[in-house]
């Protein structure tokens, strides 16, 4: 059993989609950037649907609840969600709802978090079940992981730069969906210039600039009061011999083990 940093608790910020019907696995596998069709009852994963230009517009966790697909995704963008899966659904015999009577949490119970096994477990509850807590966004900060809202927004980001190809989140393996062309040419081309980071810093203020020697690196995106999680520009990174600033902070780049792919972060940064 994984035990998280934080007790367990409601994610308000989430919210729930339920999909039944013949071929509900398919239907997702054939849109969504990490690989559902052969999912089993009681497991979950991390992917993304995207813009046709390949940009991420809306990140999620599929679970096979067996008489139904349940997807978590941000509350805020639940709506717009829908509206996407019912145009793709087409003529399918899927039932597509929102599912109000169940709420997102977090804890020691339910399926281990797909993305980073230290997150600990996701699960979904009745409404009303658990309260909100405190302790998940310092530990997903400090792990390095992005949040649908606060880090990877709709239509702004592609799957490289929020670490989706790091956690599973893309299969490049499986066949077409919806973007697929455009992730596929930035992995075999190696063409991701930017990448969501940790970061360490006194006050840092998500939105501010991240600076070095007056040339722009990045910007802050999720923050506690020590620890933050920034878009960096690798190469502008990897060159750098001056402190990193944001508003006159210091802050320094930090390098979690989950990474798989080639960072240089200079003394000057580290």
């Amino acid at each position: 059993m994984t035990n998280p940093s934080f007790p367990n608790q409601l994610r308000p910020d989430r919210s729930v989609i339920s999909i039944s019907g013949e071929g509900a696995l398919a239907f997702l596998h054939n849109l969504l950037t990490c690989d559902v069709a052969t999912l089993a009852q009681g497991h979950a994963a991390y992917g993304a649907l995207l813009s046709p230009q390949g940009k991420i517009l809306h990140d999620m966790f599929v679970f096979n609840a067996g008489e139904n697909i349940l997807v978590d995704c941000a509350s805020e963008q639940r709506e717009a969600l829908l509206q996407k899966l019912m145009m793709y659904k087409l003529r399918a015999k899927l039932t597509i709802t929102a599912r109000d009577d169940l709420e997102v949490a977090v804890g020691d119970e339910g399926y281990i978090d797909p993305r980073n096994a230290a997150m600990g477990h996701r699960f979904f509850a009745a409404k009303g079940a658990f309260k909100a807590g405190e302790g998940y966004d310092a530990a997903r900060i400090a792990l390095g992981l992005a949040d649908s809202v606060q880090d990877i927004g709709s239509n702004n980001l592609f799957p490289h730069e929020a670490n989706l190809d790091q956690f599973g989140g893309v299969n490049f393996a499986k066949g077409c969906y919806v973007g697929q062309e455009v992730v596929s040419r930035m992995q075999h081309r190696g063409t991701a210039r930017s990448r969501i980071l940790p970061a360490t810093g006194q006050g840092l203020a998500k939105g501010a600039t991240i600076t070095s020697a007056d040339k722009t690196i990045g910007e802050i995106l999720s923050t506690t009061s020590s620890n933050a999680l920034a878009l960096i520009r690798l190469d502008r990174l990897a060159e750098t011999t001056a402190p990193l600033l944001s508003n006159a902070v210091t802050l320094k780049v930090q390098k979690p083990d989950w990474i798989k792919y080639d960072v240089i972060i200079p003394e000057a940064a580290r």
